[in-house]
């Protein structure tokens, strides 16, 4: 057990003062407000609770001060992004995401929704482990002592046309499953802990189909996971 002894802390929306935090397993068991700090770890200042980032893209913290050369378009950035998202592997991504949520968390982030699409290897080819992508993520935010809500997307398309939906070219077969049924497939073999949750997200009109997206509704409405759309 941990105790902690604020001199204000924010309450329901109200600051109130000399609180008492008791702590077990990670998670809050009380909290009483105009207490004596007793021999507690005090917090001096003002104590708030952590907040959620709900919609993360961790690899592309490697576009920091990249997009805007030439003051840049849509399209630009989506090519910086693009050439990003080929060199990863799940080692660099592991580092790569690792030093994200580590900052989410010195700057008051308790929680992410981390939107996770680059999911297979190079040309499309999955990994000996189809989820080794997403693993790295799941680890990185253990590491950085971050909860998180790993939303897996299903992406299927590469584009919307005047014909229809186009396949996925380049870079997007990394992104890409085969089917709805093939992501629920791959997304099935994840074994969150406690401080981790499996949600899935859509990634876009462009790249998942109508019939697709009621799959993948269809699936979080019967495991009571998050569903997220871009």
């Amino acid at each position: 057990m941990t105790r902690l002894w604020c001199d204000r802390a924010l309450i329901d929306g109200k600051v109130a003062t000399g609180v008492t935090i008791e702590i077990a397993d990670g998670r809050f068991v009380s909290i009483e407000a105009a207490t004596e700090p007793g021999t507690t770890t005090r917090l001096a200042g003002l104590t708030i609770p952590g907040m959620a980032n709900a919609h993360s893209h961790a690899f592309h913290r490697a576009l920091r001060s990249r997009t805007q050369a030439d003051k840049g378009t849509f399209w630009t950035w989506r090519e910086l992004m693009y050439r990003a998202a080929e060199r990863l592997e799940p080692q660099s991504y592991h580092r790569l995401a690792r030093a994200v949520f580590a900052e989410m968390a010195m700057a008051g982030i308790s929680c992410v929704g981390e939107f996770h699409y680059l999911h297979h290897g190079v040309g499309g080819t999955p990994y000996a482990d189809p989820n080794e992508m997403g693993k790295a993520l799941l680890a990185a935010a253990e590491d950085a002592g971050i909860r998180i809500t790993l939303l897996d997307t299903l992406y299927l398309h590469g584009g919307l046309g005047a014909d229809g939906y186009e396949p996925p070219l380049g870079v997007q077969q990394r992104f890409a499953d085969h089917s709805a049924a093939a992501w629920v497939e791959r997304v099935g073999s994840l074994q969150p802990t406690g401080t981790q949750r499996i949600g899935a997200a859509i990634h876009s009109i462009r790249a998942v189909d109508p019939a697709s997206m009621s799959a993948l509704a269809g699936w979080a409405a019967e495991r009571g996971a998050p569903l997220h759309a871009h």
